[in-house]
């Protein structure tokens, strides 16, 4: 044993924090895991409670947890929800000042967090690295572990650099968690992240309550209001485009549904008021694009919609995931037509530009940022795609495919948008700030504000409650914004403006454009992988004969699985298949062969070979809903 804690000690942290009696199954297996030391890889559906897997046994263990996430409101989510339940934790991104960093850095040294999040980029710089070696750190966490893998829809070369960890900590356990890897993402994730006596936890990614159907439909939209007319609750329908949200959602409003649309063309207050609306349930549908959906864990969600095909199954299946989180049924549909086919795979070779058109992107971005060769290592820049394209008469859809490639080559990162308050902190000490506000009136009311309206703002850094401010002090927000400006260059402040902006942050230094080498193997792999998820996308709604939950799950590696029996291909498939006498018949039959030992799906093949394998399989469904046969780790078993 690694660290000997009692089960009573983890159940007790359990109801404590989450106030639930029991673990979610597998929960507890995985937990007992880290906490013995080994490497562990967890696979749990979306929904399945993968951060508990990690913050329980943080919080049972000495030290700091640190966890690896890709994207910055994943990471505020997670910190937000653990301050809700008093659980002290931090987390750094791009965005922040230094001195909020370095902040966080000595309260995690000092033992008053139990857990810091951290973007994989972060691992790339020599000075984040250094801190790391002094901290006393429990174990490491990597959320969305796909991205480790050059083989997974979302690859992130900075994740390779999570590894290097273990040069400094040589004994502490790394746990993986994803809800989206392929048997051969899994065996790269292992490698990749040089798991020793590695455990893999792989629950099964089967949503019982998820009842998938594909509609093919020329009239989209007169679909969409038939689709939502019979859905009783709230609902997420996403659209391809930013244009395409906002006039769904008026078309919906125009046929009594209520709906708001949602993008990150948005202004954080705007997205912040309808987000709010539709988690209260003012509003039933969000009609959004995917920059919508991440963090956001709403259980009742009856239905999701998909207007397009998404690229692939991964980002299919994951946004499918966030229906349903309640456990009771939730429709996933997806209404499509052949000019959606042809757009997706038309996209393949728009999503791959030209060796030619990528390193003019590379170039003008360098010109833009005025970065001189042979410099920019590990800055940060805010970035706005439009306005970056319109000034240098670049496609903007051509530049984002270039960055992401860019990025692939692991020669920048393009955050999600950064949103983040005005914050500070008072770092004058009592008497230099008396001293001051005797000597400056025309400051002393900012101050004695900034000390009234914001507590604990003398030993961290809290966002500003400027709304506040600017009307007791009678100004706008661009005075409020030059006083606190001042303050800042008089030394009693440290002071970070509102920021509402992705970022650009360079891993290398400026190369010039005719050295820039990119790999055209890698790049072909890389099409090559995404034209097989594209493929396998319009495979799942061309079928006419395989479970659509099946479908996914095979995609995913899973076998011997039965029909989920809800799902439309299933339903009319049982029109066909069905009736008492077959069933009875296919019943005794196993029942005389399996009374006394398991079998499997293919055992029952082989054994009832006078039926088709769909009657069978639809047989079987149907035993197990009438509770004749029951499913165990992967076998079936006649009652």
């Amino acid at each position: 044993m690694w660290i000997t804690i009692t089960l009573s000690t983890i159940q007790n942290i359990l109801k404590q924090y989450w106030g639930y009696d029991n673990f979610r199954e597998g929960q507890q297996e995985i937990i007992e895991s880290v906490l013995q030391g080994n490497d562990t890889l967890a696979l749990l559906p979306t929904g399945g409670g993968k951060s508990v897997c990690y913050q329980v046994p943080a919080l049972a263990m000495d030290g700091v947890c640190v966890v690896i996430s890709p994207l910055i409101a994943l990471m505020k989510d997670q910190v937000l929800q653990l301050r809700k339940r008093n659980i002290p934790c931090a987390a750094i991104f791009s965005g922040m000042t230094q001195q909020e960093i370095q902040n966080v850095m000595d309260n995690a040294h000092n033992g008053r967090l139990k857990f810091i999040y951290i973007s994989p980029e972060r691992l790339q710089q020599p000075l984040f690295r250094e801190q790391l070696t002094h901290l006393a750190i429990s174990f490491i966490a990597v959320d969305e572990a796909h991205c480790i893998s050059q083989w997974g829809y979302d690859f992130r070369p900075p994740y390779l650099q999570i590894a290097n960890i273990r040069e400094i900590h040589n004994t502490i356990p790394i746990i993986a968690l994803t809800a989206t890897a392929t048997p051969e993402v899994q065996k790269d994730i292992c490698e990749k992240l040089l798991f020793k006596n590695e455990q893999i936890f792989a629950k099964s990614f089967v949503r019982h309550n998820l009842i998938y159907v594909a509609r093919k439909d020329e009239s989209k939209q007169n679909k969409l209001v038939e689709v939502l007319k019979k859905i009783n609750g709230t609902c997420i329908v996403y659209a391809r485009n930013r244009r395409l949200t906002k006039v769904t959602a008026e078309w919906l409003n125009q046929n009594r549904i209520s709906a708001d649309f949602y993008h990150a063309g948005l202004t954080t207050r705007e997205r912040d008021k309808k987000q709010e609306r539709w988690m209260k349930n003012q509003v039933q549908c969000m009609v959004c694009t995917n920059a919508f959906g991440m963090g956001i864990d709403k259980p009742d969600v009856r239905c999701v919609v998909h207007l397009d095909l998404p690229d692939s199954p991964e980002a299919y299946f994951q946004e499918a995931g966030r229906g349903g989180r309640d456990g009771k049924n939730a429709f996933v549909v997806l209404i499509w037509n052949e000019d959606d086919v042809i757009n997706l795979q038309s996209a393949l070779d728009n999503n791959f530009p030209a060796v030619d058109e990528i390193k003019r992107v590379y170039e003008a971005l360098m010109h833009s940022l005025q970065i001189p060769i042979g410099s920019g290592l590990e800055q940060a820049f805010d970035f706005d795609l439009s306005v970056f394209s319109e000034k240098f008469n670049l496609n903007s859809f051509t530049v984002f495919q270039s960055l992401k490639l860019l990025q692939q080559h692991n020669l920048l990162t393009l955050t999600d948008g950064v949103v983040l308050p005005s914050r500070a902190k008072v770092i004058a000490s009592r008497e230099d700030i008396y001293r001051f506000e005797v000597e400056n009136k025309k400051l002393e009311p900012v101050l004695k504000m900034l000390l009234r309206f914001h507590s604990g703002i003398r030993d961290a850094y809290v966002p500003l409650l400027e709304n506040k401010m600017i009307s007791e002090l009678r100004i706008n927000a661009s005075q409020l914004h030059a006083l606190m400006m001042e303050l800042k260059k008089f030394n009693l402040i440290d002071y970070a403006p509102a920021k509402d902006k992705p970022q650009i942050i360079l891993h290398q230094n400026r190369i010039k454009v005719e050295h820039l080498e990119l790999n055209l193997n890698y790049l072909q792999m890389l099409k090559t992988k995404a034209a097989q998820r594209t493929e396998a996308m319009i495979g799942y709604v061309k079928n006419e004969t395989e479970c659509r939950s099946n479908y996914l799950l095979h995609y995913f590696g899973e076998e011997n699985i039965l029909p989920c029996g809800k799902c439309d291909i299933c339903l009319e498939q049982k029109k066909k298949t069905y009736s008492v006498d077959t069933l009875m018949k296919i019943y005794g039959t196993l029942k005389n062969e399996f009374s006394i030992r398991p079998f499997t799906i293919s055992d029952a093949q082989n054994l009832l070979k006078a039926y088709s394998a769909k009657t069978i399989l639809f047989n079987l469904e149907w035993l197990q809903n009438e509770e004749k046969i029951k499913v165990e780790n992967g076998f079936l078993k006649v009652k």
